[in-house]
């Protein structure tokens, strides 16, 4: 059938104009914006700072023990031990913030050692220590002897005997964990050994004690703290 000469000029119109359209045009990959590292530790969703001061007492049931073996069954038991610490850095994770330790002091303390009949102090010397919180595995927590000396530990007993005097010094490291759930530092069994005092006492130390909730006493309300 022969097509009207109109109907041929509008369909090869038609025709170029569908030619001439833009192929349509490619999508460019693109990549969503990496997010900044938030920092090692925060305290209610917000950054701790420098210079912030932290404050922990101990976990809730729990005591300060400083015993003469790794079983915890024999020394002395200190119900009362507020922690201090001063913030010094808190980079973005990973990474490893600092502070440093200026008070660590033990209260309420009872023995159960043979002879001894109460606690007159338990102290700690040479403060302050640096602390390293890590937003590793286990998230590790590490003291070391600060500038004043090495980490030393006295205990002043009566006993049947008088009063004694048994001093102790760190052999080793001082390590912990961090828990996110109870906001917590975990030390068990950092060794001390005997550096002064007298014959009666014990020639070891095994320290351990659970510290928490830990918070900011700088921001407003005390949020607690977690590391990242």
């Amino acid at each position: 059938m022969r097509m009207h000469p109109c109907l041929a000029l509008a369909a090869a119109a038609a025709t170029l104009a569908v030619g001439a359209l833009p192929a349509a045009a490619t999508p460019v990959a693109t990549s969503a914006a990496t997010p900044a590292a938030g920092p090692v530790l925060t305290a209610g969703g917000t950054a701790v700072g420098v210079g912030d001061i932290l404050l922990a007492p101990l976990a809730t049931g729990t005591r300060a023990v400083f015993s003469s073996d790794t079983t915890g069954s024999t020394g002395v038991f200190c119900g009362v031990s507020p922690l201090t610490a001063k913030v010094l850095g808190n980079p973005a994770a990973p990474g490893t913030a600092t502070a440093s330790l200026t008070g660590l002091t033990f209260g309420s303390c009872t023995a159960n050692v043979t002879g001894v009949t109460s606690v007159k102090s338990l102290t700690v010397g040479n403060l302050a220590y640096n602390v390293a919180v890590a937003d590793s595995a286990g998230l590790p927590v590490t003291l070391t002897a600060g500038p004043a000396g090495p980490i030393q530990a006295s205990a002043v007993l009566n006993s049947w005997f008088g009063t004694l005097t048994c001093t102790y010094q760190l052999s080793g490291d001082f390590t912990g964990t961090a828990d996110n759930t109870a906001h917590a530092l975990v030390f068990r069994n950092a060794h001390f050994v005997k550096s002064g005092g007298s014959a009666l006492c014990p020639g070891d130390g095994y320290f351990s004690a659970t510290y928490g909730p830990m918070t900011d006493s700088t921001q407003p309300g005390g949020p607690a703290v977690s590391v990242n």
